[in-house]
């Protein structure tokens, strides 16, 4: 890779945003058409997810190409360290706003759909605000997600796997490629464990508690929230096991390996987010 300052490289123009743009419309269309019961919408969903994929593996394989073969600069460099930043404060911003609907539904709207008001007017039999409710809608009895099982070893398993990503990282600073690898594939192994219990902990939550994505505002909030976590947790174990395959490629040097670190800064901000969660979520 270079390093000259005077150096911007330009790509030439390209098909891939024509794609990805072609692959959005079918993707959304086709959802749409799909929970709307319409013909043929979930062939045009899965044909907007391909064209996605290809898109992705067709575009970021040539950005990949790019950087070893030498034509990003320091000031390319740069500019990929804040574009991964802004796209980090990004998904901040998409987390903060569940929170915030979750802080509005808990601690301003429940409480005022029970009390002065509100109470005679809305929802006069709707007498116990206290968390975690349905709301004041009749809705089936559940029992509440407590946070010392399936979540605690959860939040353990993130923890640890923040530390092997870090030991991996450091091992790469070194070109400790052996080391690099174990700890990798570590991490990538407890953010598959922790989906695999996410799961487990969802039927759980259907088959014996009663709690479903239609228990109320609690039930609806509870899926929300860890649902997307989980999505991203998804996202992030794949940005792993790309990183992996490239390891083994031969790619990256401890002076050249954004990519890496762009990943690690990802699941670091997957780390922290879960630790907000469980205490929001599951343990107040």
């Amino acid at each position: 890779m270079s390093h000259a300052l005077d150096k911007y490289f330009i790509p030439e123009p390209s098909k891939y945003p024509i794609y990805g743009s072609i692959a959005l419309l079918l993707f959304g269309s086709g959802a749409v058409m799909w929970l709307n019961r319409v013909d043929g919408g979930a062939l045009v969903f899965f044909l907007g997810i391909a064209l996605l994929i290809y898109m992705m593996f067709g575009w970021f394989g040539q950005v990949v190409k790019e950087s070893e073969t030498g034509q990003y600069s320091k000031r390319v460099d740069v500019s990929f360290r804040w574009s991964m930043g802004w796209f980090i404060f990004s998904e901040v911003m998409f987390f903060a706003a569940f929170f915030g609907a979750l802080f509005y539904a808990r601690v301003l709207s429940v409480p005022w759909l029970a009390t002065g008001e509100n109470f005679e007017l809305l929802w006069p039999q709707f007498t116990d605000s206290s968390w975690p409710t349905a709301g004041p809608l009749a809705y089936e009895a559940f029992t509440p997600m407590g946070a010392w099982g399936i979540p605690a070893f959860n939040t353990l398993l993130l923890l640890t796997s923040g530390a092997t990503l870090t030991w991996a990282h450091h091992a790469l600073l070194k070109n400790d490629r052996a080391t690099l690898k174990k700890g990798l594939l570590l991490t990538i192994l407890l953010g598959v464990i922790f989906l695999g219990f996410q799961m487990y902990e969802y039927f759980h939550a259907y088959s014996d508690l009663n709690l479903r994505m239609d228990s109320g505002i609690y039930g609806s909030t509870f899926y929300l929230l860890t649902g997307f976590h989980g999505l991203h947790v998804t996202i992030g174990a794949i940005m792993l096991t790309v990183m992996y395959f490239r390891i083994n490629a031969g790619h990256f040097t401890p002076k050249n390996h954004f990519a890496f670190e762009a990943t690690a800064w990802y699941w670091h901000f997957v780390d922290v987010v879960w630790l907000f969660l469980f205490v929001v979520v599951y343990w107040l």
